[in-house]
């Protein structure tokens, strides 16, 4: 806490002691600036120690590169759109199925429509 005044104190010598406490302040906050200053640790460190910073990286590494991977299962729940796959592989198969059969009535749908509704005659059939 705060002293009590004293009226024996001159202001000169209160003077003197506000700048000797200043100063105590000032070598405290410097003080505590040094020792918070890591990078400047790490690097005084590394060079008084630097085979076993690389050494302590090397094993990390080799740590981390040997160490197995986690394998994790995953569940999936099964969709709900099962059904509206299987029907657009029905309709594929459908429409495969389709080409195919129209590929092979196609002569006789062309002989159909040459006949009856052009009113042409039909071609000679070659003999085999």
């Amino acid at each position: 806490m705060a002293e009590k005044p004293r009226p024996d104190k001159s202001p000169e010598q209160l003077s003197e002691q506000l700048a000797r406490s200043r100063d105590a302040v000032a070598r405290n906050i410097t003080g505590v600036r040094y020792e918070l200053d890591f990078p400047r640790k790490l690097r005084r460190s590394f060079r008084r120690e630097t085979m076993l910073w690389v050494g302590a990286a090397v094993a990390v590494g080799v740590l981390i590169a040997v160490a197995p991977a986690r394998k994790k299962k995953v569940y999936v729940p099964p969709k709900r759109g099962d059904k509206q796959k299987e029907r657009l592989l029905e309709a594929g198969f459908v429409l495969g199925a389709l080409k195919i059969a129209a590929s092979l009535l196609r002569p006789v749908i062309v002989d159909l429509v040459r006949t009856r509704v052009l009113g042409l005659p039909a071609p000679p059939r070659r003999k085999l």
